[in-house]
């Protein structure tokens, strides 16, 4: 019997802590989201003012 209680003790330990990491992990999951959604949002308004302009492979930037 006092095995079983040992165990079980151990046990809701691990999920106590188990649950204060998923807690931790969804605040930080959510910041990212924002933070991400944010920075999309901002290169959305680069690309439609026209600025901002990425040079890919071979092409000549526009100054030449």
């Amino acid at each position: 019997m006092e095995k079983l209680e040992e165990q079980i003790a151990h046990l809701t330990r691990m999920v106590d802590d188990l649950s204060e990491i998923v807690a931790r992990q969804e605040g930080e999951i959510t910041t990212l989201n924002r933070r991400v959604h944010m920075l999309m949002q901002r290169e959305g308004e680069r690309e439609a003012s026209g600025g901002g302009a990425v040079v890919i492979g071979d092409e000549r930037p526009p100054h030449y």
